[in-house]
């Protein structure tokens, strides 16, 4: 296994977060070598300047946190992102299209944002919580069919976060070149743990630091 550090996208993504608490997340992210810091898109430039010249990517959220934003605002929205200096996209899933059995429309607009990403990498948030076992498995094949880079399991915003059980099930649909990110109540050395045994290749949390530190 991979040092633990470099499976963690830190995390900070709450509406009262101010520059001063993303400037101090950065300097974390720099200090351990996180793999990402993940912000909301206003403080890219932020994010961009302080981890100029270091390996940890600016990573951003789109259609964050309900995923129910047209396609086109989407995909504008990650275009705005990476011109600003995003390097890794966490795009919301259209939840209700995919209850809907709308499966061409989630396709589509996973593959339009792709299409915007190009090299840069794609992560689709499905919200593991509001799904089915049966909706969790077809939300994997259709990003996976869409070129995504990453499935991811929660936004930490809805009803529950990751459990192992559905990680399990994400990596046994995508294989073994996909990336499965495991997101939302990853809190301990121990939840992290268990998260990459399950087939978690990246995590996302705002418990970094406690995390790298064994706690």
């Amino acid at each position: 296994m991979k040092k633990i550090n470099s499976y963690i996208d830190h995390t900070l993504l709450k509406a009262d977060a101010s520059k001063k608490d993303v400037v101090k997340l950065c300097k974390e992210a720099k200090k351990y070598s996180f793999a990402s810091v993940c912000i909301n898109p206003s403080f890219i430039p932020v994010a961009k300047a302080i981890l100029k010249n270091t390996k940890v990517k600016v990573c951003t959220v789109i259609g964050f946190p309900l995923g129910q934003m047209t396609t086109k605002a989407k995909v504008f929205e990650t275009a705005d992102a990476i011109k600003n200096g995003a390097q890794e996209i966490d795009m919301v899933l259209n939840v209700a299209k995919l209850k809907d059995g709308d499966f061409a429309y989630v396709k589509n607009e996973i593959s339009q944002i792709k299409k915007c990403c190009k090299a840069k990498t794609l992560k689709v948030i499905i919200e593991t919580c509001l799904l089915t076992k049966k909706e969790i498995a077809k939300a994997c094949e259709l990003a996976k069919v869409a070129k995504a880079d990453f499935v991811k399991t929660s936004t930490g915003f809805s009803i529950a976060g990751a459990k192992t059980e559905d990680v399990k099930l994400m990596r046994k649909t995508v294989g073994t070149k996909m990336g499965v990110k495991a997101s939302g109540g990853v809190r301990s050395y121990a939840d992290a743990i268990a998260m990459i045994k399950a087939g978690a290749s990246r995590i996302g949390t705002s418990n970094g630091v406690k995390i790298v530190l064994g706690k």
